[in-house]
């Protein structure tokens, strides 16, 4: 047996890459080592927090204490395994595409009836559970109100309202603060071998979301990117300008886009096909054409889902950007966001008043729920474009 000092050391690595959530990580730790006659434990989490916040890191570690709560010396491995999705008494509903069906929550929900099979629980999560319509909600309410006893629901979503009431009542809610610029690059720099100070202005610019942070500071393309839509929103001055940068807007979130799910579309067939008994290159028999047809109708779904996140991206960086010159129009003593654009931001503030930047703000918060609402990304970013026109104070 490993000693107990040991052991414990080895659950407390399961929470460190987990950021600026001392208090949720104590109140999860008490929870997985109090047991299910404790009023620490309940059989329904919800885990709430901005983007980039770390709700589904915090939701996998805690799954991992719970699943090695009677053999703590097992952590280690159990991690791995949660994390790889392969654990007998882990289920995972997780989606790239614009909502969770409602054939996806049954089947969790089945699933969830089975008892442990080699821990003292069985979790279940749900990523982005705000992703749920009403319907596809009532499913999983059923599960939440008479849930086996050995088995955890865990929630994850922005926040409580973006559930139904219902479901909010049968949840334990456990939120999420933004962590500090410094504490997100200094898990960058720490784990990822980044440069700190590369680390610490891909933190900033994230506005500590830590998934993107990460993102800017590994992947030079990315920063490129956010470099040309902050030079493009500043550089526009005639409703030709605005027009033709919206659309570049919009190129430019499709690459963003096609650069994370490229890649891992071509892995996924060569995955699925060699499952198969296809050889790379070979011809795909007729009978087997209607197994790729359904993962390449996910793919499509998930290409939707993430141009929908690209954009939104772009108009969060854009929000930066303008609150940025509204602060020095202010002079407000708070930090900027785009510290190396300190110099173009000063000129901008310098050619246009508060009241036009705050109509700007308006306009790219318009634009968000004009592309959420399904208005034409086109059409939405044309408007916001214009409306941000740099005219003379």
């Amino acid at each position: 047996m490993i000693p107990a000092s040991e052991a414990e050391g080895r659950v407390d690595n399961v929470w460190d890459e987990l950021t600026g959530q001392d208090e949720a990580i104590t109140l999860l730790k008490a929870a997985s080592s109090a047991g299910t006659d404790s009023s620490a434990m309940t059989h329904s989490w919800l885990i709430t927090g901005p983007p980039g916040s770390g709700r589904s890191n915090l939701a996998y570690a805690f799954a991992t204490a719970l699943l090695s709560a009677s053999e703590p010396e097992r952590a280690a491995s159990v991690h791995r395994q949660v994390l790889a999705r392969s654990h007998p008494d882990l289920g995972v509903l997780a989606t790239d595409r614009v909502i969770i069906s409602i054939d996806e929550v049954r089947a969790l929900v089945s699933s969830s009836q089975f008892s442990p099979s080699v821990s003292s629980y069985r979790v279940m999560i749900i990523e982005d559970a705000d992703r749920m319509t009403e319907r596809t909600s009532n499913v999983l309410l059923k599960a939440l109100e008479e849930p086996p006893p050995r088995t955890v629901w865990i929630l994850c979503a922005p926040s409580e309202a973006d559930l139904i009431p219902t479901i909010r009542s049968r949840v334990r809610s456990v939120r999420l603060r933004v962590p500090s610029v410094q504490a997100v690059a200094s898990l960058i720099a720490q784990r990822d071998g980044v440069d700190h100070e590369l680390a610490l202005t891909s933190a900033r610019e994230a506005q500590s979301h830590i998934g993107m942070a990460q993102r800017l500071a590994t992947n030079s393309e990315a920063r490129d990117r956010r470099t040309e839509t902050i030079r493009l929103a500043l550089g526009v001055t005639s409703t030709a300008q605005a027009v033709n940068a919206a659309a570049r807007l919009l190129a430019i979130a499709g690459d963003d886009a096609a650069s994370l799910t490229t890649e891992r579309d071509a892995a996924e067939r060569e995955s699925a096909l060699r499952s198969l008994g296809v050889e790379p290159g070979g011809t795909v028999p007729l009978a087997l054409r209607a197994q790729l047809k359904g993962m390449e109708e996910d793919q499509k779904r998930r290409a939707t889902r993430s141009l929908r996140d690209g954009i939104d991206r772009i108009l969060v960086d854009l929000l930066s950007l303008f609150r940025d010159i509204l602060v020095i129009q202010l002079g407000a003593t708070v930090e900027l966001v785009n510290l190396s654009f300190a110099l173009e931001l000063t000129g901008a503030a310098a050619t246009t008043s508060p009241a036009q930047t705050l109509a700007t703000l308006d306009a790219i918060a318009l634009a968000r729920r004009r592309i959420d609402a399904n208005v034409a990304a086109a059409l939405a970013l044309e408007a916001m474009m214009i409306a941000a026109i740099r005219r003379p104070a």
